[in-house]
């Protein structure tokens, strides 16, 4: 990062008031009786009805309409563990992302306290004041543990951002670019290099959407995840393989996808020629991809790329996905999200990306023309349609699949914000 970008990410955190977000108020507070119906004595009168039915919190307060995003600073961004206070910037910008995209209100809440169990109970205590939980930059593999926990605990949908939403995103562009280069999922032979949070929750929507365990070959910094391992937990020992591979050099060879949620500059351009023909290369690490794109179609004319970044074509992006599949939840009263809600999920925005895209779209990219192919592969985060067909789609999954408290919204879908 340049100073000049540095100092301008300071400032606009800094100024004009420190931080992203503020609460407003959304009903009249001018006069006396104003005040007397929003507090005392006019107060009482929903607080005595939600005691008679907790149900009714979703009509008498805003617990409908308000997602908390919750971490304990263990893992942020690519930066690691630096603590809950450093992580507040980011947890705040999820809150804003939150309500920019699908109008919902957000707060974060940053939980001090490095022990799994005690960071479990906190959220566990708190979050039936929530509609809806969004773990984020939580470290593996207390991740799996602590999601699972609050999923079986918790009355709202919990959601750990870093493995659904990475995966939902992912997977919708995966399924577009083999599309593209005339291959399906249940064909093709993948590396994923990477084996946390991301990486795991990718594969196994993989195979949700229809990839072939046998043909999913995992690594970690130690190399393959193999059953001659003794060195690997139960979360990585799931993808453990029967197998005389040993090393990248080894897996890449003849692989039809390389997934890659590890770290910079860690697949060569020899093993990228290697690669079958019309190879599919997601290289997600972020700020630096696992191969630059500029050296990956130097090397290779036939492949499609994907990274983490907007200066990129395809950006494998979470924003994608996440405040969509918050507000089909809610708007249904979802328990929890479950694979069918996932899977829809990926469907609608793969199929945003098949349609013609909106000249505001257009324009705020400088005009180019984009249309699905080798280059676009993923809806824009600025694109309009999101809002509207993501959370449909995953309104309609909750309902059908159980998982829903109210019926599917007889207006619907929302409109775009």
């Amino acid at each position: 990062m340049t100073d000049s970008l540095r100092q301008a990410a300071l400032d606009y955190h800094a100024l004009p008031t420190p931080g992203k977000l503020s609460v407003e108020v959304t009903t009249p507070a001018q006069t006396q009786e104003d005040l007397s119906l929003a507090y005392s004595p006019g107060v009482a009168e929903p607080v005595r009805e939600i005691a008679k039915d907790p149900e009714a919190a979703y009509l008498y307060t805003g617990k409908g309409n308000l997602v908390a995003v919750i971490s304990n600073g263990s893992a942020i961004l690519g930066l690691g563990n630096l603590g809950p206070l450093a992580s507040k910037p980011v947890m705040e910008g999820k809150s804003l992302l939150f309500k920019r995209f699908a109008g919902i209100n957000s707060v974060d809440i940053e939980v001090d306290s490095p022990s799994p169990e005690r960071f479990i109970q906190t959220v566990s205590d708190i979050a039936n004041t929530f509609g809806g939980i969004n773990l984020e930059d939580i470290k593996a593999p207390e991740c799996f543990h602590i999601e699972e926990a609050l999923i079986e605990r918790c009355q709202v949908p919990v959601f750990h951002d870093d493995q659904h939403g990475t995966a939902i995103v992912t997977v919708a562009g995966m399924l577009n670019a083999l599309e593209i280069q005339g291959k399906k999922i249940g064909e093709v032979r993948m590396v994923c290099l990477g084996a946390g949070a991301a990486a795991t929750a990718c594969c196994k929507l993989m195979l949700a959407a229809g990839a072939k365990k046998e043909q999913i070959t995992m690594l970690d910094s130690r190399g393959v995840i193999h059953s001659g391992r003794t060195d690997i937990n139960a979360y990585k020992g799931e993808w453990a393989r029967d197998t005389e591979m040993r090393t990248l050099d080894d897996a890449i060879e003849g692989a039809d996808v390389f997934l890659g949620v590890s770290g910079p500059d860690l697949l060569s351009a020899e093993q990228l020629k290697r690669m079958a023909p019309r190879p599919v290369v997601f290289a997600c690490s972020n700020p630096n991809p696992e191969i630059a794109p500029e050296l990956a179609h130097s090397v290779r004319d036939d492949l499609i790329m994907a990274t983490g970044r907007s200066d990129y074509p395809n950006q494998v992006n979470n924003v994608l996905c996440f405040p969509f599949i918050f507000r089909g939840a809610l708007d249904v009263r979802a328990a929890r999200i479950n694979e069918e809600m996932k899977l829809a999920a990926i469907e609608a925005i793969r199929q945003i990306a098949h349609q013609p895209v909106p000249d505001s779209v257009r324009a705020g990219y400088g005009g180019v023309e984009l249309n699905f192919g080798p280059d676009y592969i993923l809806p824009k985060p600025t694109d309009p349609r999101l809002l509207p067909e993501v959370a449909a789609a995953v309104a309609r999954a909750a309902v059908d699949s159980g998982a829903a408290r109210l019926p599917y919204p007889e207006h619907y879908p929302l409109e775009a914000l």
